[in-house]
Order: C-alpha cells, then structure tokens, then sequence
C-alpha cells in the first residue's frame, strides 16, 4: 500500500525532496568553509596564538585597509599561493563580508592548512565593531 501510493503521488515526494534540499542548502553550504570567528573572538585568537590573517580581497580592495599583518591573496590566487603559509600556525581569512572567505578557507583546507577561520562579517563587521584598520604597506 505505501509503495503504490509514493508512486501515484510521486509528484508530491519529488516537492518534498526539492524543499528540503533547498532548506537544507543554506545550512551545509556555511559549514563548508569551515568556523567563522566574530570580531571579539578574532581578537582573542590573534592575542593569543601567532595567527596569520590572509585577507583575499583584490589588491586595490586591500590598499584601501585592513587587518592589521594581514597579507594579500587575492581569492584567485589562494589555490597557487597557499604554500606561502605556513601549515603549522592558523589562518583567518578576511574579506569584505565573508563570502569570499569562505571560498578561501576550503581552498585552503585543501592545500593541507588545518586550522582556518573565516572573520564573519568580513572587514565589515571589524569596522562596525569599532577596530582598528591598517593602511596596507
């Protein structure tokens, strides 16, 4: 009986599989990118523990501010220049809201970096907080 009436209403089961999946899209696509760290958590890490803050902004972007030791890797390049970082230290990376961010860190995850957190918000949320922003040298 249930068999026959998931293939009469097969309809109805394709919808509710569709929903779902879009429901559930939101939700694996953010941990993807692996742990986003708020701006108060950010700090803490960087007091704590000699981080390295990659920021994938383009270059013109990254002139105009950032995290203060922050280095440029433009999104484009983070595959080929992941091995500019050391593996052994962790890795927030910062972007303008984090989207770009979150692209980075899988990016990165994939070149053998462990520990990798994306600045949620990106420079925005840093600048709405009231942080301190370096001119990039």
């Amino acid at each position: 009986m249930t068999v026959k009436f998931l293939l009469d209403n097969y309809y109805l089961v394709l919808a509710l599989l569709v929903s779902g999946g879009f429901l559930a899209w939101p939700i694996l696509r953010g941990r993807a990118g692996g742990p986003k760290l708020g701006t108060l958590a950010a700090t803490q890490l960087m007091n704590k523990r000699d981080v390295q803050i990659v920021d994938v902004r383009s270059a013109a972007e990254f002139g105009t501010g950032t995290l203060r030791d922050a280095r440029n890797l433009p999104l484009e390049e983070v595959a080929a220049r992941a091995a500019e970082l050391r593996k052994d230290k962790p890795v927030i990376v910062v972007c303008e809201a984090g989207r770009r961010a979150a692209l980075a860190a899988v990016k990165l995850r994939s070149a053998g970096i462990g520990e990798v957190y994306i600045l949620d918000g990106g420079l925005s949320a840093w600048r709405a907080a009231g942080l301190p922003v370096a001119k990039a040298a």
